[in-house]
């Protein structure tokens, strides 16, 4: 069995190629260009994906040593994420499929940062995920959210941020500091530095298993205004300090409810994925979280942690094993649900 993915959902143009349940090629454009802006431009990525995903593809199958005509499938992101780069991929993947005559295979963003634990490569070809059911805490740019997960496509989200994503938070707070964009990655290298227990910031509450960020990045805005009205020079004197505390804040907020959602459903195995489980702080303070209360934590790797077709290819072998394949009718869905 031979999968392509594609993965186009925001501003990384990506295509993987897994050769019996083996990822051989993960290749990823990443998108400069709205460094600019200090943010994703949705016009500019769907362009830029366009320019990026030929040249992209046929490096994933020179790499993985695979001709086109040896495909059994392609797959790519359905959604969530924007729409015109969503529409590229999908596309593209449609017309590879029509013109190859082979099955294609939609997938769902966050359900494939999932099941990036289970992804087999050349440097761990016997890679085994967390047994099931799991918890997953899946976070990133756009999602928060803790999801039960029952077998690789049988996940129900049981928590989930009301408003704004904890790495929304880490980056708007990144853009109040003066970090350039995206900020996060530079608020986790910034609070190595740094005394976590610095500044005492305030967090907030929702009920059950939902999150919220919203405040926090009020709340982080306000306090840097007042430092800054007493002095001038606060954020430059003080910035790990500051990074470090705005770190130890979110992750605290996303273990206390994992803590909780692990104690209500009796689980003892726990993951992370998306984006934020790249950050050294939220790693290292789950595995401490989970030693002292004995769960069995899994981590992804870093390369598999970030948007990549890898873990929509690891989706796509899944489906595939079901015959879940869909016609030339699919189209995007930006909001789509888990």
């Amino acid at each position: 069995m031979i999968v392509l993915a594609i993965e186009s959902s925001c501003d990384e143009t990506s295509a993987a190629v897994l050769v019996d349940g083996q990822i051989r090629s993960n290749i990823i454009a990443t998108q400069l260009i709205h460094e600019q802006y200090g943010g994703v431009v949705p016009e500019l990525a769907s362009r830029a994906h366009q320019q990026h995903i030929v040249r992209v593809v046929a490096q994933a199958l020179a790499e993985a040593k695979v001709a086109k005509t040896d495909l059994s499938a392609v797959a790519f992101t359905r959604g969530p994420g924007l729409l015109g780069a969503l529409l590229v991929g999908a596309s593209f993947a449609k017309a590879m499929a029509l013109g190859l005559n082979i099955p294609l295979i939609e997938v769902n963003h966050m359900q494939a940062h999932v099941l990036a634990h289970f992804i087999a490569d050349a440097e761990t070809p016997y890679a085994k995920g967390p047994g099931f059911p799991f918890i997953c805490l899946t976070v990133s740019g756009g999602h928060t959210q803790l999801v039960r997960v029952d077998a690789p496509l049988d996940m129900h989200v049981i928590g989930q941020t009301q408003d704004d994503a904890v790495g929304e938070a880490f980056d708007k707070s990144a853009k109040l500091l003066g970090l350039p964009y995206p900020g996060g990655p530079l608020i986790d290298r910034y609070a190595k530095q740094g005394n976590p227990l610095a500044f005492k910031l305030p967090t907030t509450e929702m009920p059950g298993l939902d999150f919220s960020f919203s405040g926090i990045k009020t709340a982080i805005m306000y306090f840097l205004r007042d430092k800054t009205k007493q002095n001038p020079s606060f954020v430059a004197d003080n910035l790990p300090d500051i990074c470090a505390s705005i770190q130890h804040t979110l992750v605290q907020m996303l273990l206390t409810k994992l803590k909780r959602a692990m104690h209500e459903t009796g689980i003892r195995q726990v993951a992370i994925a998306g984006g934020v489980s790249a950050n050294s702080g939220l790693r290292t303070a789950l595995n401490q979280l989970g030693q002292d209360q004995g769960w069995n934590v899994f981590i992804p790797k870093f390369e598999y942690c970030t948007d990549n077709a890898a873990m929509i290819a690891m989706a796509g072998y899944f489906k595939y094993q079901q015959h879940d394949f869909v016609g030339q009718d699919i189209s995007p869905l930006p909001r789509l649900a888990l």
